[in-house]
């Protein structure tokens, strides 16, 4: 009896098993390829902070201890791969005969290094001019100086007088942050800057230079093995935090971790936990849809399955033998479903990420693939089995002949839900979109971080809340329009227009249903194609605050290159070169960064936008600068915490070039900014070049802007390398983009919502179109009785094309209104994922074409092979039924 079914399914209801197979593999396939993808991101993350870290700990002996002693401990600690002692001393200053003159610094740094440091922390140290061994002077020491490879500097260290040194090289050093940290001191009492003044120098050297030397110390700086770490960075944070804080219980006090590599993980395991929550907000609305669409499939044949159900009652099968028949439908749907969806999964990783596991370990993306088809089956008994164990329970062999059973007002009408959802909705964003609101909470240095999840009921109350009114209202303009739906069928349907206008209002709830399904597949194109174009903009953004320009050459502190320095930059493809001059000025006993623009012109090198000031647009408080050259834009905070009003007069200390001495420089205070490029998040100045440059008596400039158009970035780059040497850093926005974003961006947001953007299309398309395709296919009845009446085959095709229009047109302009509400609340409620917050969203317009296009399509492929189907002579029609 089973397989007599089974081939009667397959052969009678061969369009709605294809169509309730394709809802539960959408399903599984959108659910295992971004459950695979979020694991590989999670370790993608991972391996990012450890390859970001030159030096993974740097252990320093406290006072009393042995070196030697401590050493030793350290390397018998398990997972240490190398373990070398660096010496610290403080410096008292550097000089050095240049040019007939002698120039000199303040205090700085001198460090030790034993034989092979370089070959152990390759990261740590860049050669920029000279042999990679012997007395390294870092780069702006080299400046300030004035001294190359071979020249001879004198290091002043206290205690033991001046000892000279000869320079080998010049180096950078890319990590000075960590590598002079104060090590065991909370982030918020570290040097706001590493020295300016830095001398590496051989162990051997610099134990011969400091004896008999005050204020020295020693690190030991440490790689450890990191093959044995979880792929998670919240698991692997807690690991290495785990062993460097047994570390210090086992030198009972002679060792204090400065934890680098845990410092990095600490902050990709709050990415990682935005990651997770992309993935919910963006992924699983998705997975919802598709059980929705394959709901909807299934509930198009409702009547036909219980009118079946009712026959095989009269014929005396138990509600046992019934119930089996429908679990096999369900378990055929499911397990057909589940593999397509799994292979569906399969090629979308091979085709966009080169692997069926989306580049996820080997134990974890099969267990998102169980998942999937675990929930690929759920899908299938909740759309066929409980309905069909429902109406054994609740309808009667009677109640199947009934061809029109009496409707009632859905409860959820009755009592207002989607009002309440709404308003719940609107409370909740209102809550979790507050200035002290965090979606994320990570404390630094904390094992555990948490979501509030809670956050979600903003838009998940709104998608419900919208799809309940756009029901409601569809089922109003139904039930209550037919004047106006007689009106808008005329055109297609002739005589039949209020004959059509009848069919629509008595099909009122099936119809609305599917304008629904079709508004939340549109809604959710809509809102995550938005979301994934406004973080794309907003990242380009951030590179381009954070290098300036397409490439910039920043000049080394205290250097005086004049802003006719420009020319020489104009290389082949340079536009233009827009000096900015970068100076530090006191606001009481505030030290913060001064920058000095030419208001007229910076625009053509650099993006200013609105969004960067408050007070003003950019190109009015631009204008006033240059209209008032005392005008000086400042910082939110400076504004709150100094009581400024538009107008004041802020007194500024800035050093004058002549003297040396700090001056007392008035401005006055004309407008907000927020961001500007090159300048640090927090605190600081711009003013107008000019009037620095008079008040001053100086016109250096502190970096150069280049702009080439948004071409050729990172060839033009290196010409200027070349050319510049290390008298300056030269950086591109190619390299920058890769530099500045967190390790959420490092793994290419663009991967998720490129699964999703896919799937939503194949949801806008199947929600137009299969359930419109099963509810005319289930209404040939209707179609044959109307050309038995007289209706002619232009009619019929009239009748079809309103129905098909009328949902396409509502279910759009539906989905694009629902789309765009979910577009502005997980903008707002995601701020944390933005860097800086967006002014306005970034809509892609082509995408958002194709999806709508995508959907009409279906919608009219639908409706030309309901047509088709009607043509068949009505008393074939008619017999079969």
């Amino acid at each position: 009896m089973i397989t007599a079914w089974v081939k009667g399914l397959i052969r009678h209801r061969t369009g709605r098993l294809l169509a309730a197979l394709a809802g539960v593999a959408l399903a599984v396939a959108l659910i295992a390829a971004l459950g695979s993808f979020l694991t590989a991101s999670k370790a993608t993350m991972t391996q990012r902070a450890l390859r970001s870290v030159a030096v993974d700990w740097q252990v320093q002996v406290q006072p009393g201890a042995a070196p030697d002693t401590v050493l030793s401990l350290v390397r018998k600690t398990p997972g240490t791969q190398t373990a070398l002692p660096v010496g610290y001393a403080h410096t008292t200053g550097f000089s050095a005969q240049a040019h007939g003159s002698t120039q000199t610094t303040g205090p700085g740094i001198a460090l030790g290094l034993p034989d092979g440091y370089r070959n152990r922390f390759p990261d740590e140290i860049r050669t920029l001019a000279g042999s990679p061994t012997g007395v390294l002077l870092a780069q702006q020491t080299a400046s300030n100086l004035h001294a190359a490879p071979g020249d001879t500097i004198t290091i002043g260290l206290p205690g033991v007088g001046r000892r000279q040194v000869t320079v080998n090289a010049v180096v950078d050093l890319p990590q000075a942050d960590s590598l002079f940290q104060t090590v065991g001191a909370p982030s918020q009492s570290q040097p706001t800057a590493p020295p300016d003044n830095v001398v590496l120098l051989p162990a051997a050297q610099f134990v011969a230079l400091t004896r008999g030397a005050t204020a020295t110390t020693t690190q030991i700086h440490v790689a450890r093995d990191h093959s044995h770490l979880p792929t998670d960075p919240a698991a692997a944070f807690t690991t290495v935090t785990g062993a460097a804080h047994n570390l210090e219980a086992h030198s009972a006090g002679t060792a204090l971790v400065g934890d680098n590599v845990g410092a990095a993980l600490d902050s990709a395991r709050q990415d990682a936990l935005y990651a997770q929550v992309l993935f919910l907000f963006l992924g699983v609305p998705g997975a919802v849809l598709a059980a929705a669409l394959t709901a909807a499939v299934a509930s198009a044949g409702g009547d036909r399955r219980r009118q079946e159900q009712g026959l095989l009652r009269l014929r005396g099968l138990r509600p046992g033998q019934i119930t089996a028949l429908a679990a096999v439908e369900a378990a055929l749907i499911g397990l057909l479903g589940g593999l397509l969806g799994l292979g569906g999964a399969a090629l979308t990783g091979h085709l966009a990420f080169g692997a069926a596991s989306f580049g996820a370990g080997s134990a974890t993306w099969p267990l998102w693939y169980g998942v999937a088809f675990a929930l690929g089956t759920a899908v299938a008994a909740g759309a066929v089995l409980v309905p069909a164990l429902r109406d054994l329970r609740t309808v009667t062999v009677a109640d199947t002949r009934k061809q029109n059973s009496p409707r009632r007002t859905p409860w959820w009408m009755r009592y207002g839900l989607d009002v309440v959802l709404l308003a719940g909705s609107w409370l909740v964003f209102r809550a979790s979109s507050g200035n002290q609101y965090a979606l994320v909470l990570a404390p630094e240095g904390v094992p555990t971080i948490s979501v509030s999840y809670w956050a979600f009921l903003g838009p998940v109350l709104l998608w419900i809340g919208a799809a309940l009114l756009v029901w409601r209202l569809t089922l109003l303009a139904l039930d209550h329009g037919r004047p106006a739906l007689t009106r808008l069928a005329r055109p297609l349907t002739g005589n039949l227009a209020g004959t059509t206008a009848a069919t629509l209002s008595r099909r009122s709830r099936t119809l609305a249903r599917s304008v629904v399904l079709l508004a939340l597949a549109v809604s959710f194109a809509v809102s995550t194609a938005v979301f994934n174009a406004t973080y794309r903009q907003q990242a380009e953004v951030d590179a381009r605050l954070t290098n300036g320009a397409d490439v910039t050459v920043t000049e080394p502190p205290g250097a005086h290159i004049p802003p006719n320095a420009a020319t020489t930059l104009k290389v082949s493809g340079v536009r233009h070169v827009e000096p900015l001059q970068h100076r530090f000025a006191y606001v009481g006993s505030d030290l913060q960064d001064l920058y000095g623009v030419r208001p007229d012109t910076v625009t053509r090198a650099t993006s200013l936008q609105d969004a960067y000031f408050a007070g003003g647009t950019a190109n009015q408080l631009m204008h006033s600068l240059a209209q008032r050259p005392d005008n000086l834009l400042v910082s939110e905070e400076t504004v709150h915490d100094f009581q400024l009003r538009p107008g004041d007069t802020v007194n500024l200390r800035i050093q004058d070039a002549r003297t040396k001495a700090l001056r007392t420089v008035p401005f006055h205070y004309a407008g907000v900014v927020k961001e500007f490029p090159t300048a640090p998040k927090d605190s600081f100045f711009v003013a107008n070049a000019s009037y620095i440059t008079r008040t001053t008596g100086s016109d250096a400039v502190g970096a150069f802007l280049v702009d080439m158009g948004g071409s050729r970035q990172q060839q033009v780059a290196a010409q200027l390398r070349r050319q510049l040497g290390s008298s300056a850093t030269v950086t591109d926005l190619t390299r920058t983009r890769g530099t500045v974003g967190t390790s959420l961006t490092s793994v290419d947001l663009a991967g998720l919502t490129r699964i999703e953007l896919a799937f939503a299309v194949l949801l806008a398309a199947g929600a137009g179109g299969l359930v419109l395709a099963l509810g005319l296919a289930e209404r040939r009845r209707t179609f044959a009785i109307a050309t038995v009446l007289g209706a002619t085959k232009r009619q019929l095709r009239g009748m079809v094309l309103t129905e098909a229009l009328l949902l396409a047109a509502t279910g759009l302009a539906a989905g694009a209104l629902i789309g765009w509400a979910l577009s502005q609340m997980l903008v707002k409620v995601l701020t944390g994922v933005f860097d800086p917050p967006p002014a306005t969203l970034a809509v892609p317009g082509v995408y958002l074409a194709l999806t709508g296009l995508a959907a009409v399509t279906a919608v009219l492929a639908a409706a030309l092979n309901g047509i088709r189907s009607s043509r068949r002579p009505a008393v074939e029609e008619l017999r079969d039924m």
